[in-house]
């Protein structure tokens, strides 16, 4: 009898591992490969199937012909690194806290904290890979192998941000470039450095052989591949095998080359037999940069570029192909937003419950055509966390704003860049389905529009704020987060004690209070930190009060360094001591020569000597006044930035 149960329980164990087995591989197989194709710069008439001239692009039109066509499609913010953000956080970057487009000395980026489409597909055992330009944040907490990505090779910052002038020749004008060398980099550190146009004309090619590699070691388990392209975002440059293609010029020859990378990512599905449950993506960060001219790119029938939110900087092209759910030949007319692909993702892998609040919806009820589908009906343009405009349905209210400009001012030539206009825009209404270049402005007909438009503002600015108006959104980065730093403390006797300042911090860095400089309380090497006072062309000329005499063993005074932002080390820095508060005796004095430098860092100077009595701590840190000859802002204002006077 034993011997029986033993076998039936055997029996029964192996069929049922059997059975989780093959339901688990078919549960695994259900999950869709999925691929973003995300370009830089550009336009939404850019492609030929939104109408561009000059060039050709038959593998995205073949893709747009075998998926769906997006025709308002939209980015968070028309700017690199806040649209990235808001790409792989499903949220306005209002929400995330990256804004504009991070430098190469940027100290922060976005929040590793954050819940991104890498993290998201990481918990159902996805193997993530990018392959191109990151662009949020550089510090190796910032890079993509700590948040969320397996295989990271590419560029960290914009293909712009390197020591190189518009002719391609390093820059050797008397003036100092503080972009440091630009390289390829493989995982968390720099490989080869990218010298000229022609190494930058080799990055399409090497980023589409590195993400083809990747789908070929890839192809039996589900894989998130993001290829962000440098490409066409200023310099452009292009391979030997596409220069002179196109009947355009440089500009084309880049767009075609970036065609035939998405064809020859799609055929590589196709070879390895996974393309018809791969979910493939392609848009754009934003809109063209028209002060190029031709070598810019186009926004089609769309008004302004990149750095606006008018319908040429946000609307850009996208294409969604995945030949086992999406009916082929789709053109959506239907409100959709980079913010939307993260929830898209989470419902298609079956997850609801995101471990974080978002602003995207899931566009799979479009994706799958069902019947009047319509998940989006309202839009947020912000730019720099200032609300520019909203939308519902059809309709657009702009807010009065500033905002550079390309019209009306002659735009570059040969990749040199014209100047920008200034523009000026009121409150504005305009009516997208029949007015998509925004040059009617129909305020006055519709003021019912107008006030639930209005409305649709007023909730965007309780959320997420809104720095045209002073509103601090109450889920906003700054509300929920804060950007407080790493706090580095100081215990020392002139804490809590009276400090007098000649000349007072700028208003813009005033530190945490008046008594800042000694309040125990350090900052970091960003310059945005609360505990830094900020001094415009001002000596720093401090007293201190320790109330009673004391026996002092110790002075130190802590300044940054970060000439790219124009804050300079003093010049000189002396440091004094008195019985009364008005008889000084000097016991430091050190002169600074303030040569170039990217160096970025907290310098700390200090005397030591054997228990001298005293009341009272004079330090005086003269200001250069102007920036030196060398720097980009020659004779004009220089800063000194200093964060604590510690006494021991």
């Amino acid at each position: 009898m034993l011997n029986i149960f033993l076998i039936r329980s055997i029996k029964i164990l192996l069929i049922s591992n059997t059975l989780f087995f093959l339901f688990s591989c078919d549960q695994k197989d259900k999950l869709p490969n999925i691929i973003i194709i995300f370009t830089d710069d550009q336009g939404y008439g850019d492609l030929g199937c939104y109408g561009a001239k000059g060039f050709e692009t038959p593998n995205i039109d073949k893709m747009a012909e075998e998926g769906i066509l997006f025709t308002d499609f939209y980015v968070s913010q028309a700017v690199c690194s806040a649209s990235r953000a808001s790409l792989m956080t499903g949220s306005y970057s209002e929400r995330v806290g990256v804004q504009g487009a991070l430098s190469p000395w940027e100290v922060g980026g976005l929040d590793p904290k954050t819940y991104t489409i890498a993290k998201l597909l990481k918990d159902y055992n996805y193997k993530n890979g990018i392959f191109g330009k990151w662009h949020l944040g550089h510090r190796e907490k910032y890079l993509p192998l700590q948040n969320g990505f397996d295989e990271y090779a590419g560029l960290i910052c914009s293909n712009d941000m390197w020591p190189v002038g518009y002719d391609g020749l390093p820059i050797n004008s008397g003036k100092k470039s503080y972009y440091p060398p630009m390289s390829f980099w493989e995982g968390n550190k720099p490989s080869n450095e990218i010298k000229n146009f022609d190494d930058q004309g080799q990055l399409t090619t090497k980023i589409t052989e590195l993400a083809i590699d990747f789908i070929n070691r890839n192809k039996h388990s589900p894989f998130f591949l993001y290829v962000p392209h440098p490409m066409p975002h200023q310099p452009i440059a292009v391979s030997e095998k596409f220069k002179g293609k196109s009947e355009l010029g440089l500009y084309g020859d880049v767009i075609m080359e970036i065609d035939w990378s998405v064809g020859e990512i799609l055929k590589s599905l196709k070879t390895n037999g996974i393309d018809s449950n791969t979910l493939v993506i392609f848009t754009s960060d934003n809109g063209p940069w028209l002060n190029y001219g031709k070598w810019g790119g186009s926004a089609g029938p769309l008004r302004e570029g990149k750095g606006t939110m008018w319908e040429g900087g946000a609307r850009v092209p996208c294409i969604m192909r995945w030949p086992e759910q999406i009916k082929s030949g789709e053109v959506v007319p239907n409100i959709a937003a980079t913010i939307d692909i993260l929830p898209t993702i989470a419902e298609i892998i079956g997850e609801n419950n995101l471990k974080q609040k978002i602003d995207g919806v899931s566009l799979l009820p479009l994706l799958q055509n069902e019947l009047d589908a319509d998940p989006r009906k309202e839009l947020y343009y912000y730019y720099g966390e200032k609300l520019i405009a909203v939308r519902r349905n059809q309709w657009k209210l702009v807010f009065p704003h500033n905002y550079r400009s390309y019209e009306n001012v002659q735009p570059g030539e040969n990749l040199f860049p014209g100047p920008y206009g200034k523009g000026k825009a009121g409150l504005e209404l305009y009516d997208l389905r029949n007015d998509i270049g925004e040059r009617n402005d129909v305020v006055k007909l519709y003021p019912q529009i107008v006030k639930e438009l209005e409305n649709v503002g007023e909730k965007a600015r309780i959320i997420l704020g809104d720095k045209l108006t002073n509103r601090v959104g109450s889920e906003s980065y700054e509300t929920v987060c804060g950007f407080l730093p790493p706090v580095t403390k100081f215990s020392h006797l002139a804490v809590g004690k009276k400090i007098t300042l000649e000349n007072n911090a700028h208003i813009k860095y005033p530190g945490e209070s008046d008594e800042s400089l000694i309040n125990g309380i350090g900052g970091t090497i960003n310059y945005k930190d609360i505990s830094w006072q900020g001094f415009e062309s001002k000596d720093l000329i401090a007293t201190i009060d320790l109330g009673i005499i004391k026996s002092i063993n110790e002075v130190k005074v802590r300044f940054l360094q970060s000439q790219v932002f124009w804050i300079f080390l003093p010049k000189k820095i002396e440091i004094e001591h008195s019985i009364d508060g008005k008889n000084f005796e000097q016991l430091y004095e050190v002169s600074h020569d303030n040569d170039y430098s990217l160096v970025q860092d907290i310098f700390t100077f200090s005397t030591q000597f054997n228990r001298i009595k005293s009341r009272f701590v004079r330090v005086k840190a003269i200001n250069m006044s102007k920036c030196p000859e060398y720097h980009p802002g020659a004779g004009r204002p220089s800063w000194i930035f200093a964060d604590e006077i510690i006494v021991n």
